[in-house]
């Protein structure tokens, strides 16, 4: 089988993970763990490209484990990664990791114990007023900022402040999240290599089937079924701007000019999290995105089997 126990397949939106994912494991009689921090909610099918028909049968996980609504965090998906690790590997199979969420992947793959951190209704209360900006200084205070998804709306900075504060107070807990006390995967890295402009054309393609599929619908059924307009714009990109369509703030045109160019940023904020991850000591073997299936299964295998 090789020196690794496990393989991850990364890269941007639309470079063809999941089907690539789904080779190496049917290859290395494997199942999937999902590394998509929003496949996991429940009805949220089109806008998230679940394409669950590409996985002909191979078994995956972390997918449809939440309802739609919830705020699913880092903390709660690697516990939930951790159990279905341990799954997988207690069926004598492997695991194959599979996502863009480049921060899950990457903490998943070092092994990180985040402790639970209950909610400070005091400290929620103290920050309430405050602006981005100011919840930002704040959390300078605490530590260097290399996440910005951690101020990239009030509550999410609230939360970052509230974790800081957190380990501040526990210092005992605050050093299990330390690199010290991370137990690393031994895991192959493989990233998807897409040119910048097959990505970009693939992104626009998709977009359009995705439409045409019914993902207006879909919000729409969301919003009926009682989810708050606000918790769906929380999860961004498809969710945000079609819901803003919906509720009347975006023209159709509007809505999906907006959410092209924010789904091209976000493709480049993903090359540029892995492109990170390299530097802090993760090494990624990138494959050519349209790679004969035949080939890159080779070149994975003579990977799996040459590095020690």
């Amino acid at each position: 089988m090789g020196l690794r126990s496990s393989i991850a397949i990364v890269g941007p939106t639309a470079c063809g993970k999941t089907r690539r994912a789904v080779e190496v494991a049917r290859a290395f009689n494997g199942e999937i763990i999902s590394a998509d921090s929003r496949q996991v909610y429940r009805s949220m099918d089109i806008g998230t490209g679940k394409d669950l028909c590409e996985y002909e049968g191979i078994p995956y996980h972390l997918i449809d484990i939440r309802d739609a609504g919830h705020k699913y965090n880092l903390h709660e998906y690697l516990h939930d990664f951790r159990e279905a690790y341990a799954l997988v590997e207690s069926r004598g199979h492997m695991p194959v990791i599979c996502g863009g969420s480049g921060m899950y992947v990457e903490n998943a793959l070092k092994g990180v114990y985040l402790p639970e951190v209950p909610a400070n209704p005091s400290l929620r209360k103290k920050l309430q007023d405050k602006s981005i900006e100011e919840l930002t200084e704040i959390l300078r205070q605490y530590k260097k900022l290399h996440n910005t998804t951690d101020i990239d709306t009030v509550a999410r900075a609230v939360r970052a402040v509230e974790i800081q504060e957190y380990y501040r107070s526990h210092p005992e807990e605050a050093a299990m999240v330390s690199a010290d006390s991370a137990r690393p995967l031994d895991c192959l890295v493989i990233g998807i290599d897409i040119p910048r402009d097959e990505r970009r054309e693939r992104i626009s393609r998709r977009l359009e089937s995705r439409l045409e599929e019914g993902m207006v619908e879909e919000v729409r059924g969301i919003l009926d079924a009682g989810v708050n307009a606000d918790d769906l714009i929380y999860y961004g990109l498809e969710y945000k701007y079609v819901t803003l369509y919906v509720t009347g703030e975006l023209s159709y045109a509007e809505m999906k000019k907006q959410l092209e160019t924010a789904i091209h940023q976000f493709a480049k904020r993903q090359m540029t999290w892995f492109r990170g991850m390299e530097k802090r000591g993760i090494h990624i073997h990138w494959l050519p995105y349209d790679m004969p299936q035949d080939l890159f299964l080779s070149e994975v295998k003579s990977l799996m089997d040459s590095i020690p």
